[in-house]
């Protein structure tokens, strides 16, 4: 009976013995470190190695802090620029805990760290917007140089000019790390990086740029306009002033040609009946009755003297023989 109640006690003590060793050993991860709690307070430095550890058991606590690098991803927020322009901002970043025992003293968890880098980096941020131009914000380059329409190399006015900028976009972030970056390190965060990641008009201010952009296409189609309407004025011109040209080069030619188509007609002519006095007097008659002929119609008077050239040949006429 003694040996059974001495088995059943050594037992208890076994199960006693490895449950405290169990609650007495923990394990911290490669992407975690661990700071120890008795009654709620820290106790010891932090452990950041990896490995299986010992604690008091039943008295320490474990708490994990992830050792990786965190994502920040801040609400897209409306805010006005320098030149009071409304625009919608999102951010992002990056951080880690690089102090963990101040962490866990002022933050506790990372619910409450994203809290504050919300607090923070989203003032830091409206800070900077307020201070700059808007072109300062949405531009990087400040040597950058504006597409200019091929068609129209002279263009001077809004559509090809770009306004200079001082920082541009990139100095303006890193201005908002630098301020961030002191602050956040009060609470053992380290801010490794923080970028613009989307910037956008507010609605209003949308429909002016949109309008604004409506117009300055407008304005370079009407320069195409008046440019084309200038060079089909100048095509046309010049094919009137060479059809005339052509149309003046070509009628003296038909007259040359005809002048000399007559002056051959006229030497034929003077040849043919110029060798004897009869011939010159049929000629002539020949002529008389094509004029005749081309004078008068069916009903046509005519009144003539009677020493008229043209009535000579009439008055010599006889009546035909029945």
């Amino acid at each position: 009976m003694k040996q059974a109640f001495g088995l059943i006690g050594f037992a208890v003590l076994g199960v006693a013995a490895a449950i405290v060793l169990l609650a007495s050993l923990y394990t911290v991860h490669e992407t975690e470190q661990v700071i120890l709690t008795q009654f709620g307070k820290p106790v010891g430095e932090p452990i950041t190695g990896s490995g299986l550890k010992i604690k008091i058991p039943f008295i320490q606590d474990v708490n994990s802090i992830e050792k990786r690098i965190l994502e920040w991803d801040g609400r897209a927020t409306e805010m006005p620029t320098k030149d009071k322009t409304y625009i919608i901002v999102d951010t992002f970043g990056r951080w880690r805990i690089s102090d963990p025992l101040q962490y866990f003293l002022r933050l506790r968890d990372e619910r409450s760290a994203l809290s504050r880098l919300d607090d923070i980096l989203g003032s830091e941020t409206r800070n900077a917007i307020a201070k700059h131009e808007l072109i300062e914000v949405i531009r990087t380059t400040k040597d950058r140089k504006p597409a200019v329409e091929e068609a129209l190399p002279g263009i001077t006015d809004s559509v090809s000019v770009l306004y200079p900028i001082k920082r541009g976009r990139s100095l303006l972030e890193e201005d908002i790390f630098d301020r961030s970056k002191g602050k956040l390190a009060e609470f053992g965060i380290d801010l490794l990086d923080i970028r613009f990641k989307r910037i956008n008009y507010n609605p209003s201010v949308q429909e002016k740029i949109y309008t604004r952009m409506i117009s300055e296409r407008k304005q370079i189609a009407d320069r195409f306009r008046s440019e084309g309407g200038g060079e089909a004025a100048r095509i046309i011109g010049n094919k009137e002033r060479d059809l005339l040209k052509i149309e003046s080069e070509a009628y003296k030619q038909v007259q040359e040609i005809r002048g000399d188509a007559d002056a051959k007609a006229t030497e034929i002519y003077a040849q043919a009946y110029d060798q004897s006095p009869e011939a010159r007097e049929f000629y002539e008659f020949l002529k008389t009755m094509e004029t005749y002929e081309a004078m008068l119609e069916k009903d046509t008077t005519l009144i003539l003297s009677t020493d008229s050239d043209i009535f000579r040949f009439l008055k010599d006429a006889s009546p035909a023989a029945e």
